[in-house]
């Protein structure tokens, strides 16, 4: 029996913009395009018409804009949907509303800064991801939300915690990652996260987080201090590693080879942490396609950090946590609403008072 090929659909205002798309997502494995729209009320009509597996949804168009058009597609007709946008801050911040309104991931449109060379394997893999996630997971808010922090004692947690707490996700991760953060308490561990995002978005990402959680929550600067009750971010565009300075820990920020298709890479920031931090950290992947990350848990696992990957049931996509578990990276398969409790429980037990030196 033959394998039907994913049925796509691209949404978009710019006839150059639907041209390429439709030429070049033509002729990646396992695509189809089925139809192209250059606007909201078009794109519904071809929706009902044509019955698309995923669709590809510009943000900024004319006559209805995108999140408006995917807050009532998703109301009538669902659809899984990638949202492009352009790589400015007012394109950052309506990314992000994007995800809240029931996309499944956000990708930079091609560009002066993103080639469609650049674009196109990471759209396929999206497209992939898409089409096989637990798309109820990725439109419901049905999880439980923890209206206070699930942690120890504040007290405590300040005067014991050195352990570094490393995130990394994809596909799904930022509603994830926001999940977790906000059962943290204001003095939350030192805390790295990696997000894949492209560049602007993650700084968009990094505001919104801070308006809601109750610790610090910044995109990353090269040389940025680690400390309690700060969590960064990883930028769009760049990997970050975590390093040592004496009794200090800091991040360094480069832009070296893709890995996974990825900068950032999650495998780049657990990779150091387990070579920098080793025992002293606790490593959670969460939902997200391919498989960045297993390598690089599985070097904090084997470097004596606790790990942690999150569930099938509760992820939109279980291909990074699933390769972690495949591998044996994780020490623990948890779901995502008891995710937070667990990390920080983690980062406050049996901790050493001092920072051990090299």
């Amino acid at each position: 029996m033959a394998i039907q090929n994913i049925r796509v659909l691209v949404v978009d205002d710019s006839a150059v913009v639907r041209e390429v798309l439709s030429r070049e997502l033509g002729r990646q494995s396992g695509i189809e395009v089925v139809g192209t729209a250059p606007d909201p009320y078009i794109a519904r009509d071809k929706i009902l018409q044509l019955n698309p597996d995923v669709m590809t949804l510009d943000v900024e168009m004319p006559r209805m804009d995108g999140i408006t058009f995917l807050r009532k597609i998703m109301q009538h007709h669902p659809v899984r949907t990638i949202m492009l946008s352009s790589l400015t801050p007012k394109g950052g911040e309506m990314a992000m509303d994007a995800l809240d309104a029931g996309a499944i991931d956000v990708l930079c449109k091609p560009g002066a800064a993103y080639t469609v060379g650049d674009i196109i394997p990471i759209l396929a893999m999206q497209i992939r991801a898409a089409a096989g996630a637990n798309f109820g997971k990725a439109r419901s808010l049905d999880l439980p939300r923890p209206a206070q922090p699930v942690a120890p004692a504040p007290k405590a947690l300040l005067q014991t915690t050195n352990r570094i707490l490393a995130i990394g996700a994809s596909t799904g991760g930022t509603r994830a990652i926001e999940d977790v953060l906000m059962a943290f308490p204001a003095n939350c561990p030192p805390t790295l996260i990696t997000q894949h995002m492209p560049a602007g978005f993650t700084q968009s990402f990094a505001l919104r987080l801070d308006r809601i959680c109750r610790m610090e929550v910044r995109e990353a600067v090269h040389g940025d201090s680690v400390i309690p009750g700060v969590a960064l971010i990883a930028p769009g565009n760049h990997h970050m590693v975590l390093r040592r300075s004496g009794a200090r820990y800091l991040v360094e920020l480069h832009q070296g080879e893709r890995i996974h298709f990825q900068r950032p890479a999650v495998d780049e920031l657990f990779g150091s942490v387990a070579e920098y931090a080793g025992k002293n950290a606790v490593g959670v992947i969460l939902t997200g396609m391919g498989s960045d990350g297993a390598a690089g848990l599985l070097k904090m696992r084997q470097a004596g950090a606790h790990t942690i990957a999150q569930d099938e049931k509760t992820s939109v996509v279980w291909g990074m946590p699933g390769e972690a578990v495949k591998r044996e990276a994780a020490t623990e398969i948890l779901p995502l609403p008891s995710i937070a409790a667990r990390a920080l429980e983690l980062c406050v037990e049996n901790v050493p008072a001092r920072m051990e030196r090299p």
